[in-house]
């Protein structure tokens, strides 16, 4: 099931965003019909049922002496256009989710298929085949139906149902949360970036960010240690060296505490494990890519891991930090020239220099 949530998702997403059904003759000359008069087929006969109700109470030949139920129903029916109205809106919002750059794509294709028919996609017309239906149901409650080809069975949604998700603070579709912006935002808040290197008004990273000096390995006489590498030619250069175990010491606090943000809404970490946490690529890799790399066979399942054991909590904490150091901080202590200008100046590489370079004195 995994495997068809991925290619339908995909497929209708790589669909949105084609320009190919502009040049399909066949598609252009059909008659697409998207009327599926969700509104008129709902309330169809409502205006019969309020005239019946209220001579009933009228007349006093209600089911019972108080003509609760009567009043009930009528009640109702009164607010019924209202509900069904904020009902569309919420359940068009839930779905929109779909369309994110981030969105997982192991989340049930319903949703997508669901969006699509719902805002009139091209394919998913009432003339391909689907429908969405309205029901005012007896408890006051009101059920929305999608169905159609793709589907496997109607997919329904209950008003009260989302209404009392939405309140306790569950999505039916799981937004994915912008781990890149998240992070970049952490490089200004984690305490190892040098106190010029943010902008403090916005806290982005300035032209010129660099690691504080205090993280920067030093002798016992305060010199730097560098790191001599070749460049070519014959030449090498020294590059700054850093105490890895500190910033990551330093790092920690900061990162346990972004992520049990995150765990507040275990759905949008469950996305984030699959989009950009599980599969362990870098950045610049997904950049490459047309869609994220997939957690694949690491992959959870929204209907089985949740809630979020603690094992799996745990996990996510420990990837999410080597996320963080490798992807985020690893570029500001790679090659990094030094700041003394006659330490920074390319040199010779001879036998000698290389010797001296290995004599250095370790931290």
């Amino acid at each position: 099931m995994e495997d068809k949530n991925i290619k339908i998702n995909l497929f209708i997403k790589q669909l949105n965003k084609s320009n190919a059904l502009g040049y399909n003759k066949q598609y252009v000359a059909s008659h697409a019909d998207y009327n599926f008069k969700i509104l008129d087929n709902a309330y169809e006969g409502t205006g019969k049922v309020y005239a019946k109700l209220k001579t009933a109470i009228q007349n006093n030949t209600c089911v019972d002496p108080t003509c609760y139920t009567e009043n009930q129903q009528l009640k109702y029916l009164m607010e019924a256009p209202q509900k069904s109205m904020d009902f569309i809106t919420n359940v068009g919002s839930q779905l929109s989710i779909t369309e994110d750059t981030y969105y997982d794509v192991n989340q049930d294709y319903k949703y997508s298929v669901a969006y699509a028919v719902l805002t009139g996609k091209p394919t998913f017309a009432k003339s391909d085949g689907y429908n969405i239906s309205l029901y005012l149901n007896e408890n006051g409650s009101q059920s929305i139906v999608f169905e159609g080809p793709i589907l496997d069975q109607p997919f329904i949604v209950n008003s009260d149902a989302l209404d009392a998700l939405l309140e306790s603070g569950t999505d039916i579709v799981a937004e994915t949360p912008d781990v890149n912006k998240d992070m970049l935002r952490l490089l200004g808040e984690v305490g190892v970036m040098a106190g010029n290197s943010t902008n403090p008004e916005t806290g982005e990273l300035l032209p010129g960010a660099k690691i504080a000096e205090e993280f920067v390995l030093k002798d016992k006489q305060g010199q730097y240690i560098y790191e001599v590498v070749e460049i070519g030619g014959g030449m090498a250069r020294n590059i700054l060296r850093y105490d890895l175990d500190k910033i990551e010491r330093k790092v920690t606090p900061f990162i346990n505490a972004e992520v049990a943000g995150l765990l507040s809404s275990e759905q949008s970490v469950l996305a984030a494990w699959n989009v950009f946490i599980g599969a362990g690529t870098s950045v610049e890799e997904d950049d490459q890519m047309a869609q994220n790399a997939n957690a694949g066979f690491v992959a959870w399942s929204y209907e089985k891991d949740l809630p979020l054991m603690q094992d799996k909590k745990e996990l996510f904490m420990s990837k999410y930090k080597e996320y963080f150091m490798n992807n985020y901080l690893k570029q500001f202590t790679t090659n990094q020239i030094p700041s003394v200008s006659a330490d920074a100046a390319p040199f010779e590489l001879e036998t000698e220099d290389v010797k001296k370079a290995a004599e250095q004195p370790q931290n």
